[in-house]
């Protein structure tokens, strides 16, 4: 099969259209350089022997092109911790609260850098769950929080701080439910109040910067927004990343999980929809700041 046609079948099976020749070619090359990369990353293993790489929905973009248009966290001071701890020590209890019902399903972000209204909105509905209010089973609305939350200088698809908007929800009374006020992909006019206010915060506890103290956050409080370096997930397959993605924070995400096995990591819910990833999951080593994932960690109470 030749490079053209394996490029076809990745335009059907991704349902991708082109509105020119001019695109079709610009996609082509980047896609050839996504095989050329994936190859490389397959071979030298540059983010640990564990991880494995493939062709995603993002495989026709640079990786400028992927960083700008997928990652949206916008911390107004940046944290870019690049030592990790050295005593900590790995902990031997599993947490899955995925498996214990205090999640709700995989989301898709679409094309709009709306990261941080993902991870806000998953963790507040972790929340209500983890009080036992059963509609945080439903989705909260990530469009609200795109068209109407603005603290610290968040600007919906063009990025924001998921703390900030986790604030914001318990500031405004409650996050409205997705099945009223639907995602959108894009920015709006603001359109709260038109629906009932579902879930409800109490507290925003920011978390220090040490994996055990992530740990025991995750045990105590439940699912946790965190922010990451995902420069490099952007043909990631499946298996756990050991190291080597950086930690300039560009994603918010939402941390659901812990496992011992394989020398200890974390289990991070990503919002890029079940067909990516480990269906729609990536693993953290632990006890090495991976990606940056104890840089900026956030939990909440409803």
């Amino acid at each position: 099969m030749t490079s053209e046609e394996i490029f076809a079948k990745y335009n059907l099976f991704f349902g991708k259209t082109h509105s020119s020749k001019v695109e079709h070619d610009l996609r082509y090359f980047n896609f050839l350089e996504n095989v050329k990369q994936i190859e490389e990353y397959n071979k030298a293993k540059p983010l640990g022997p564990d991880a494995w790489f493939g062709l995603t929905q993002f495989s026709d973009m640079t990786n400028s092109e992927f960083r700008h248009k997928m990652n949206g966290l916008k911390l107004n001071n940046p944290v870019n911790r690049t030592t990790f701890d050295i005593n900590v020590s790995n902990p031997t209890r599993d947490i899955n609260w995925v498996a214990q019902g205090k999640t709700t399903s995989i989301k898709n972000q679409g094309n709009c850098g709306s990261c941080w209204t993902f991870s806000a909105a998953e963790t507040v509905e972790s929340a209500n769950l983890m009080a036992n209010n059963r509609e945080g089973a439903q989705h909260g609305s990530e469009q609200e929080i795109v068209d109407c939350c603005h603290a610290d200088g968040s600007a919906g698809c063009s990025g924001g701080d998921p703390r900030a908007a986790i604030q914001w929800v318990g500031q405004v009374g409650g996050l409205e439910l997705n099945a009223c006020y639907p995602y959108e992909a894009h920015n709006g006019a603001c359109r709260s109040n038109r629906c009932k206010r579902a879930y409800t915060v109490r507290q925003v506890i920011p978390i220090g910067q040490n994996e055990n103290s992530v740990y025991n956050a995750l045990s105590s409080y439940g699912p946790l927004s965190i922010g990451v370096d995902a420069a490099s997930w952007q043909n990631y397959g499946g298996g756990i990343v050991r190291g080597g993605c950086g930690n300039q924070m560009d994603h918010a995400v939402q941390l659901v999980g812990y496992s011992p096995a394989s020398g200890g990591y974390w289990v991070v819910r990503n919002s890029w929809g079940p067909g990516w990833g480990e269906r729609g999951y990536i693993y953290l080593a632990f006890g090495h700041n991976v990606c940056g994932m104890a840089n900026y960690v956030t939990a909440a109470k409803a």
